[in-house]
């Protein structure tokens, strides 16, 4: 009997569309699967008129809060078909392996949870400007601001499940209108979401606002229609490069990008770490946590470690110690956060098996059966390859001064793990001015606040809305057309 091809399904406005498959390929060349044609349903993808979006101001934010709290629990990989078959295709297309997808899986319902987005939402944008005007006397008139949602397209990146959920929460709680392009290395788990919605709740506002379709990047023929102001507002734009490069053609006076660009993280380690076995142990497992989480797929994983250790003979030792920690930490981490990388890049492999060759300059610890390694410098400089630093793989430097680190911190450097305490207030004012855009405890980058505030230095929620001003003059305001001279003066 035939295995069931995989398909990944257009979820259209509260419509599942199964029709007009064709086949495309996963990233890496891992699979094949199928997916409505994008050009036949091209029409159905954008939202008919702007006005269609009234409906979702009929709904309080409680209510979009019960809706979001109600598809929660429907979303328990236990008992939704959906998500079952959403993961098993999955682990073939994912970049990281079936422990660690299972427990991306598990942790969808609790995303949904209505006072954790509650939360979210009053921090990122006050739930007083989502509900109505918020208004004061400014300049003899009353000033009002309110944020209305947009039309928005969202083209996610496929390093985690997670990124289509969080997608559609900030959506619907800020009353937008979604069309969230799926990637090639995660067709399925949106889709899946999206058909849950569907059986729950056909009708409602926030089911019919949301789109999403698999389509191939570069597209010119289909994207060259979508995108244009008559059909979005604002594009959203997770993933490489050469993606959101690509994305920026389609830029015009009406669609702003909002572009969450690739990152590099690091973490920042004080000599304390060095001062015994106890400290070493400690730093090792906050290191393991903050660099194999996930397998080093997110933004947020470290690649270079700095110790503020100085690079004389014992300094240096003790740093192989401590990178010994480090990798016996790794290798501890329970299956469900790390495991041994699913392909181990062979080039990364090239470089790290040639810095064997150079013991004066490198230590480097494992690695030998591809599980990742722990590369010890021996002066302050980072190795040659360290932005391709992948798959549990992470570079420990020694330095003398924290001004050195702070010199390779630049707006590409996302989290900035920090230890101990009393290196963190300088650590994060200085290190914000050189470009670092979130700080952290060592060994808290995966285990803080989660994606609840600002992001690469921006704030995606605020900037998916419309930030909407009124103005309505009191009744000591005097018109330009009644006024003397002294008006045009002070208007000039």
């Amino acid at each position: 009997m035939m295995a069931k091809r995989p398909i990944s399904y257009a979820v259209l406005r509260g419509h599942v569309i199964e029709s007009d498959l064709i086949e495309f390929g996963g990233r890496g060349g891992d699979i094949t699967f199928l997916a409505p044609d994008p050009h036949k349903i091209i029409d159905r993808i954008p939202l008919a008129s702007p006005r269609l979006m009234d409906d979702m101001y009929e709904l309080s934010i409680d209510q979009i809060l019960d809706y979001l709290g109600e598809l929660g629990p429907r979303l328990d990989i236990r008992s939704n078909a959906y998500l079952q078959e959403a993961l098993e295709y999955s682990y073939d297309t994912a970049p990281t392996t079936k422990p660690i997808m299972d427990q991306f899986y598990h942790d969808l319902p609790f995303m949904f949870d209505k006072d954790r987005i509650r939360k979210m939402v009053d921090f990122n944008i006050g739930i007083d400007h989502l509900e109505g005007w918020v208004e004061q006397q400014l300049n003899g008139c009353t000033v009002g601001i309110r944020a209305y949602g947009s039309r928005q397209l969202h083209i996610v990146a496929g390093n985690g499940p997670v990124l289509g959920a969080l997608t559609i929460i900030r959506g619907a709680v800020t009353r937008g209108d979604m069309i969230i392009k799926v990637p090639s290395n995660d067709p399925f788990t949106t889709a899946a979401i999206a058909r849950t919605m569907v059986d729950m709740a056909p009708d409602h506002p926030v089911t019919k606002h949301l789109a999403v379709a698999y389509w191939r990047g570069g597209d010119e023929a289909l994207e060259s229609k979508i995108y244009q102001p008559h059909n979005i507002e604002k594009i959203c734009a997770w993933g490489g490069f050469a993606s959101v490069k690509h994305v920026t053609k389609y830029i015009q006076p009406g669609i702003e990008l909002i572009s969450l660009d690739p990152k590099r993280s690091a973490s920042i380690v004080g000599p304390e770490a060095l001062d015994s076995a106890e400290a070493m142990i400690d730093v090792g497992r906050r290191l393991a946590a903050d660099f194999a989480t996930g397998n080093q797929v997110a933004c947020s994983a470290s690649r270079l470690v700095y110790v503020m250790c100085g690079t004389d003979d014992d300094a240096i030792e003790k740093l192989k110690l401590l990178g010994q920690k480090t990798y016996d930490a790794m290798l501890a981490l329970p299956d469900v956060i790390s495991t041994k990388p699913k392909h181990y890049d062979r080039e990364l492999k090239s470089q790290v098996d040639m810095l064997r060759l150079s013991d004066d300059f490198y230590t480097v610890i494992g690695g030998q059966d591809d599980e990742g390694a722990i590369l010890i410098s021996h002066t302050s400089d980072r190795v040659d390859f360290w932005e391709y630093l992948a798959d549990r793989t992470i570079n420990i430097i020694p330095v003398d001064t924290l001004e050195e680190v702070l010199d390779v911190i630049d707006a590409y450097t996302q989290t900035v793990g920090v230890w101990p305490a009393n290196l963190w207030e300088v650590v994060r004012h200085k290190g914000a001015l050189h470009g670092g855009q979130r700080f952290v405890e060592l060994g808290y980058g995966f285990n803080g606040a989660g994606l609840v505030g600002p992001q690469d230095g921006i704030e995606p929620m605020r900037r998916i809305v419309k930030w909407i001003v009124s103005e309505k003059p009191g009744p000591d305001k005097v018109p330009l057309w009644g006024e003397s001279a002294a008006s045009v003066k002070m208007l000039a």
